[in-house]
């Protein structure tokens, strides 16, 4: 078989190098985008990531709260994703494999960073990321449900990504479950500033997408309801 062979280039011709680069990385980019629309046939167990602090130690209020959380969850038989991290992604992690259940999964995404050095000890499955952008690729992709716990800027960047996808609909039907009253405020300050008379910056159902909560209790609440509905729809995938 004969063809003509692509032009060569040379390094010398800075303006086409760069062209070439440039042309390459776009492409890698489809063909990331067009295996990420892959899914399995059969649905897998309701997947709920939980975003919070690196801080919190065991013992604290809000570490045990969300360990309990995280408990109430896997025994709904969920899948529960974290950050891998410490803090509140631990109580998370850590919460998912007090309950005995077979094919269990305490998920952990990691990114590296420079006082992270690694998964907690109650990760069951890891996933190692270089960049923030490709590993919120991944929450994105693996989760039914987003539950934000009390967290720092890390956690506000998570938080707002999600609702971003939710509000421009490249999510769909995947609640985003805030708790605490930081997050309360948070959604105040939005409804205040980005849907103001002056100049409207996001339109008011938008501020509708995130369900605020003050209590563990109320988030097992809410998310029972989302995973009974999840389940009728996907009954017959099993």
């Amino acid at each position: 078989m004969t063809g003509e062979s692509p032009a060569t280039i040379s390094l010398a011709d800075e303006d086409a190098v760069k062209q070439l680069l440039v042309g390459t990385v776009f492409n890698l980019w489809d063909v990331i985008h067009n295996l990420t629309r892959l899914r399995p046939s059969k649905a897998e167990r309701y997947r709920v990531t939980i975003f919070g602090s690196a801080r919190p130690k065991p013992g604290d209020f809000v570490y045990e709260e969300v360990k309990r959380l995280a408990r109430a969850l896997a025994e709904m038989d969920c899948d529960i994703i974290t950050g891998g991290g410490p803090g509140l992604m631990q109580a998370a992690n850590e919460g998912a494999t007090a309950v005995d259940a077979q094919q269990k999964r305490s998920v952990g995404v990691r990114v590296e960073l420079p006082f992270e050095q690694s998964v907690n000890p109650f990760v069951e499955q890891a996933f190692e990321h270089k960049t923030f952008f490709s590993r919120l690729h991944q929450f994105v992709l693996m989760s039914d449900a987003f539950v934000v716990v009390p967290g720092g800027i890390g956690t506000v960047l998570e938080t707002m990504m999600v609702w971003q996808l939710l509000q421009v609909k490249h999510l769909q039907n995947c609640p985003l479950i805030l708790v605490g009253k930081m997050w309360a405020e948070l959604v105040d300050w939005a409804k205040l500033h980005l849907v103001s008379k002056e100049v409207r910056l996001a339109n008011p159902e938008d501020m509708l997408i995130p369900q605020c909560v003050n209590t563990a209790d109320e988030a097992i609440a809410l998310l029972q309801s989302c995973h009974t509905r999840w389940a009728a729809i996907h009954k017959n995938q099993r």
